[in-house]
């Protein structure tokens, strides 16, 4: 546990708060649906999917928020705008939850933006993401869509240390760093993700986390799920059936340790196995924050009242 020496900035993405020092807001919980290869998905061009399969998913994923306090966000994924706009339209009317604009090109999440603005959804999206050497199209495109939140993608092709990360983030390299171009774009919530390669890299990553907290005094977190899902040994099963699980919520729950303000968990089916480990492990954090910094929870659905007993 930690106290930040950097004053902490907290965003409200419709009603979900990301940042703050450990213990004063509930660490959110990313859940992805729609992702590549998806069994719910039979048609990923033209966005065809089991919409009672995907329901459940989502309110799967709202339960274990009600019952630990961890709020509960989606990652929409989409590689083709037909889908993605169908995805976001349909989780839009199941959940009032926020919700990532995801997809590995720029010109897919930008139109999935310039439909979301027409919609009137703007408020509950947030753009994932900004990467390194984003085209100048791109930044044009969100700042004249007035994109409010959006993800900061702090990976450094150059320096994999947490310190190149830190370095992607403010500008090195004769570049403009990534944070100067969010802010041209418009983006005024930023979120950090410190960027996941492989299994080892999630130590790089956790410790990012620090120094731009630390630093920058920014909501901060990661996908540690990347390299769980993509652990081919360990998909084998060389460490037996419940291998994967385990260490899929340690891995979660190892950057929550080092002040992860988000999570991105992975598959939106592994919510029950990854909230219950979250919601206990903030509950714990938050009481020693209480007691050792004196840093109340801000709010009485934090997972310290509703994990522990009464």
């Amino acid at each position: 546990m930690m106290r930040f020496t950097k004053e902490q900035t907290v965003f409200d993405v419709s009603g979900v708060k990301f940042g703050g020092q450990v213990g004063q807001h509930p660490t959110v919980l990313i859940g992805t649906i729609f992702y590549d290869k998806h069994k719910i998905v039979s048609d990923p061009a033209k966005g065809v999917f089991d919409r009672s399969k995907a329901e459940d998913l989502i309110n799967r994923q709202q339960e274990m928020a009600d019952k630990t306090g961890n709020p509960a966000v989606l990652d929409i994924v989409g590689n083709a705008s037909e889908a993605l706009i169908k995805y976001i339209d349909f989780a839009a009317a199941v959940t009032e939850a926020p919700f990532l604009v995801d997809s590995t090109a720029a010109e897919v999440r930008v139109e999935a933006m310039r439909h979301i603005s027409e919609v009137g959804l703007m408020s509950r999206a947030i753009y994932n993401s900004i990467m390194e050497t984003p085209r100048q199209s791109e930044i044009d495109a969100l700042r004249d869509l007035k994109v409010e939140a959006g993800i900061v993608l702090a990976f450094n092709a150059r320096d994999m240390t947490p310190e190149g990360r830190l370095h992607v983030l403010n500008g090195s390299y004769e570049k403009e760093g990534l944070i100067d171009l969010a802010k041209e774009a418009g983006i005024e919530k930023l979120l950090i993700d410190t960027a996941v390669l492989d299994v080892a890299s999630i130590a790089f990553a956790a410790r990012a986390i620090q120094l731009v907290k630390e630093e920058l005094g920014l909501p901060a977190g990661c996908g540690p799920s990347n390299a769980i899902t993509a652990w081919r040994k360990l998909k084998k099963g060389f460490m037996g059936p419940q291998a994967y699980i385990t260490c899929l919520s340690g891995a979660s729950l190892f950057t929550l340790l080092m002040g992860a303000n988000f999570v991105l968990y992975g598959p939106i089916e592994e919510a029950y196995s990854v909230f219950p480990a979250i919601g206990m492990i903030d509950a714990m954090t938050a009481y020693y924050a209480r007691r050792v910094y004196k840093v109340k929870p801000e709010s009485e659905a934090h997972p310290m009242y509703k994990v522990f007993e009464k």
